[in-house]
């Protein structure tokens, strides 16, 4: 167990607040720790058959370039997660679903954050009036699910999110624990 000794520094932004701490190590060391605050998120897999995903492209800034993922949101103050699913899928993708499956639960930076990613399943696709968030998204692709797992192989595709839920669900559908229905 560590114990903190004080907060030396925080910073704060819209949606999320970082503090470095000192702190007392169970040998007795004294160092630092930072610690990022980041409310809950939803990414979703969104299946328009059994074999098609609608991914999204995106610019990201902290690794300079293009990426292309599942899409995924963070959710606002006292939401729901699968309503912060719903949501973010709207907005990132023009697709409403009718039904959404966890995949799983992770947390993607665990040394030095409490962000906790919930991944699902969406089915049941239908185009939405809502307008895309064109300040995130680049381009909307439909892919075949092999042709993401061979990116993903490939090394194409090194989002976190991605990578795990489309590996988990693949697992999960392996196992014969996506129910038949799921895609209709």
């Amino acid at each position: 167990m560590e114990e903190k000794i004080k907060t030396i520094g925080v910073l704060s932004a819209n949606h999320f607040s970082a503090q470095l701490d000192r702190v007392r190590l169970r040998t007795g060391r004294l160092t630092e720790r930072i610690r990022i605050e980041h409310p809950e998120a939803a990414a979703m897999i969104p299946f328009l058959d059994e074999r098609h995903i609608v991914m999204v492209r995106q610019w990201r800034y902290a690794i300079g370039e293009e990426t292309v993922e599942i899409p995924a949101g963070k959710a606002d103050h006292g939401e729901e997660i699968v309503s912060c699913a719903q949501r973010e899928l709207e907005e990132e993708t023009g697709y409403a679903a009718d039904r959404f499956l966890p995949v799983s639960a992770y947390c993607p930076a665990i040394g030095y954050s409490n962000e906790v990613i919930h991944i699902f399943a969406a089915g049941g696709l239908k185009k939405s009036s809502r307008q895309l968030d064109v300040d995130e998204i680049s381009k909307i692709e439909i892919l075949h699910i092999d042709r993401v797992f061979d990116m993903i192989l490939k090394g194409e595709i090194r989002d976190g999110k991605t990578i795990i839920g489309i590996s988990l669900f693949l697992a999960r559908q392996k196992r014969g624990e996506i129910p038949a229905d799921f895609f209709k």
